[in-house]
């Protein structure tokens, strides 16, 4: 897979309707049940001290992104520009982006970035702040958004995007930065990384649960908003501590 698709997809993102992220004139590639997407998620911040990893861009996201896109260009920014300000704009966008940054600040990535609150990664400190998805572009798994990145190293399709585009992120970034995985199988990818030499093992800060509203019980024990005796028969608290001290004791 291509790892810049902008300049291909330019006249198609000039013409969004908005109507779906997911439209036909989007597509890039398909394999079985799996369609893969366009949108500007293209942009590498090289100074960036945190990486924030998601599975793959949401409808939101990828909406947003397109929207932002087509602004830039109507304004005649070059597409560098416009890749950037697109990425800015979507990433871990909606009400993921208010989850995310409480439990960022519950275990002190605030601090040892020097910031008041990690609320200001998507403000006046984003050059701090690099986010991306292990999956780069949006992808859809039997026409819904893929929830899982447990396939990413056996499927061609979800494999390349990885190989092709997240990997030659990692390059570009410093070997000092923060790895934040978001989402089911994301961690074991980037370890599978580590061992490959590519990112070590303690820059990984595995565990925080997925900031999405699914998950507001979990992300609520783990704010320490909600007690032990109150959770549901879903939620193993055991396991979030045990994830909350490891990181609190990397950070």
């Amino acid at each position: 897979m291509e790892n810049k698709q902008l300049a291909l997809f330019k006249k198609n993102i000039e013409n969004y309707t908005g109507k779906s992220p997911f439209d036909s004139s989007l597509l890039i590639a398909t394999q079985g049940d799996i369609d893969v997407y366009f949108s500007p998620f293209e942009y590498v911040n090289t100074e960036a001290k945190i990486v924030l990893v998601g599975i793959s861009p949401g409808a939101t996201q990828a909406h947003n992104a397109n929207v932002a896109a087509q602004a830039s260009f109507v304004k005649g920014l070059p597409d560098e520009k416009v890749s950037q300000l697109a990425k800015e704009t979507a990433s871990f966008s909606g009400a993921l982006r208010k989850n995310l940054i409480a439990m960022l600040d519950e275990v002190g990535v605030n601090t040892r970035l020097g910031i008041i609150s990690c609320s200001s990664l998507f403000d006046e400190n984003k050059h701090l702040l690099h986010s991306t998805s292990i999956f780069r572009y949006p992808t859809l798994l039997k026409g819904k958004p893929i929830s899982t990145a447990k396939n990413g190293l056996r499927l061609d399709i979800l494999k390349d995007m990885v190989t092709s585009c997240f990997d030659d992120e990692c390059r570009q970034l410093d070997s000092n930065v923060l790895y934040i995985p978001l989402g089911q199988g994301v961690a074991d990818i980037l370890l599978s990384l580590r061992q490959n030499g590519k990112i070590r093992e303690e820059m990984i800060l595995a565990g925080m649960p997925h900031p999405s509203g699914a998950n507001a019980e979990r992300i609520s024990y783990f704010l320490g908003r909600k007690d032990r005796e109150k959770l549901s028969t879903k939620t193993n608290p055991d396991k979030i501590d045990n994830a909350k001290a490891e990181l609190l004791a990397k950070i």
